[in-house]
């Protein structure tokens, strides 16, 4: 017995809600935050040699990236800080 299958497609329509769809998914601030992530990415594995980081007695080895990473959130962390005690 061949089986009676519809589509549940109907041309034009169908194209136009998967555009509008597409359309409100790729909203500013996702496509920016895709950019911010691929940089972030392509940051990471072009920084992936270990340094060695001094800090005031022991050394530490780690990957650069991590090393700047840190710094990064050390730096958000004291910003924070300061503009809390501001107010």
């Amino acid at each position: 017995m061949a089986s009676k299958h519809k589509s549940s497609t109907s041309g034009p329509s169908r194209a136009g809600s998967v555009g509008s769809r597409l359309r409100e998914a790729a909203t500013t601030g996702r496509v920016v935050l895709l950019i911010v992530a691929v940089l972030a990415l392509v940051f990471v594995f072009e920084n992936t040699r270990h340094v060695t980081i001094r800090i005031i007695g022991p050394e530490v080895s780690a990957p650069l990236w991590l090393a700047l990473a840190a710094m990064l959130v050390i730096g958000w962390l004291l910003g924070r800080f300061v503009t809390v005690r501001r107010r």
